[in-house]
């Protein structure tokens, strides 16, 4: 290791537990529970240099992190690689018998794979580590990534069905109700998103599917397109149809998607839709499910590729230089690329608007939750939308910092809130106790 290097050495990692509140969003495993769990990385070099990052914050994933975090000492900011192996020695999972391993493919949300622990891992400690280097070196993470490609990156308006407010109340005996009110009709969709588009300039509308009957989720398309003609319309069942259901409902919104993602479970069942739909008209299938690293991007190429676009998640591909990897490869076999969201804060969308504008292929606006957070963790409070897009910063690192005081709220939230696993299933069972989340449900 250089002199440089030497002083710089990372001898120090913080994983600061946060929660913050979260709406009653509905989504086909259930419903959001009232608080929302992420983690907060700091990585401190000898120096007094501190990188940050954002990731998931479920028990498991902490479990994670803290098994990792001593084998970075000593390493320096720019030694990723060695990063990379370390972390894979030391909680790579053991191999999932059959069983387990269909279990982990028919779940919700990738990011809870045991599958992915070594790239969520990985990715955690990649971004602090690369906002090191940006401030070693005094650049904006976009550069070390190859420089941009885009002065800002487009994101997109992401509806939910939801209900008026939590059932076990929102948030505490201070907080008011939840302020975007109940979204179950069609018109109640479509103030939802007047509301959202005025308050962000969004130039793109996403619906979260999957939860109400698929007729009724189909209507309030149709209402969207009624009421913002020309805007682009994505609709994400989250593999909650059968295939005979998903092909009827895109077949009645002939015209209308932009793009149909994750209909049916699994990517026999992706393709099978995407057989059917060729004949019918073409309406391009989308996924954050079935296509979720290289090994399912390799499966998904030798069928023929029924999905032809891939929604990247950094938190769970890996990280930056990952994601960049896919999009050439997405190049390669002509596939479109966006990126997928769940519940996060500023560092998160950070990080992902570095990653895009580094990527010249980036063929449809993000999607981001954003909107449905109230609270924040960096310095300057809540990041600022321009016509639907967020500026790259051009600061060095990621270009945000920690606001200590709201980190230390969001760590007491975490501690108060009783929440250590994301439950979206166990939160709707105090809804309706019948409630089993079995897919595809419609």
């Amino acid at each position: 290791m250089s002199t440089t290097h030497a002083i710089h050495a990372i001898r120090h990692i913080r994983i600061t537990p946060i929660a913050f509140r979260d709406p009653p969003l509905l989504n086909a495993a259930g419903i959001h529970e009232p608080w929302a769990l992420r983690s907060i990385i700091e990585i401190e070099t000898a120096s007094g240099l501190v990188g940050i990052n954002e990731s998931y914050g479920d028990q498991p994933m902490l479990d994670a992190l803290a098994k990792a975090a001593p084998a970075l000492v000593g390493l320096s900011p720019w030694a990723l690689n060695e990063m990379e192996v370390r972390v894979a020695a030391l909680v790579a999972p053991p191999a999932l018998t059959a069983s387990e391993f269909l279990g982990q493919q028919v779940s919700l949300a990738p990011g809870t794979h045991v599958s992915k622990t070594v790239a969520k891992v990985v990715s955690a400690f990649e971004v602090a580590m690369l906002d090191l280097q940006g401030q070693m070196a005094g650049a904006p993470i976009v550069d070390l990534l190859g420089g941009a490609a885009r002065d800002s990156v487009p994101f997109s308006a992401y509806l939910f069905y939801k209900y008026a407010e939590h059932i076990d109340g929102p948030y505490g005996p201070d907080s008011s109700p939840d302020a975007w009110g109940e979204a179950l009709a069609p018109q109640q969709l479509v103030e939802q998103a007047r509301r959202m588009i005025a308050q962000y300039g969004f130039q793109s509308i996403k619906l979260k599917a999957g939860a109400l009957p698929p007729e009724q989720e189909a209507a309030g398309i149709l209402a969207l397109a009624d009421a913002f003609p020309g805007m682009p319309l994505r609709i994400d069942p989250n593999g909650n149809w059968t295939v005979e259901t998903s092909l009827k409902i895109v077949q009645q919104l002939q015209g209308v998607l932009e793009y149909c993602e994750d209909p049916a479970p699994g990517l026999d069942g992706m393709a099978a839709v995407a057989r059917e739909m060729a004949r019918e008209g073409d309406v391009p299938l989308a996924t954050n499910m079935v296509v979720t690293d290289f090994a399912e991007f390799r499966r998904n190429a030798e069928m023929g590729c029924p999905v032809k676009i891939v929604l990247s998640d950094h938190h769970y591909w890996g990280g930056l230089r990952a994601t960049q990897r896919l999009s050439t490869l997405c190049r390669t076999f002509d596939l479109g690329l966006s990126m997928h969201s769940n519940s996060h804060l500023g560092i998160s969308l950070v990080a992902m608007t570095h990653l895009c504008a580094s990527v010249p292929l980036l063929t449809y606006a993000c999607d981001t939750h954003y909107p449905w957070q109230d609270e924040e963790v960096v310095e300057g409070g809540r990041l600022q939308f321009e016509q639907g897009s967020l500026r790259v910063p051009t600061a060095p690192g990621l270009g945000v910092r920690l606001d200590r005081e709201a980190l230390a709220r969001l760590h007491d939230n975490y501690l108060r809130c009783g929440i250590r696993n994301r439950d979206d299933l166990g939160q709707m069972r105090k809804y309706d106790p019948a409630f089993t989340g079995h897919q595809p449900r419609f």
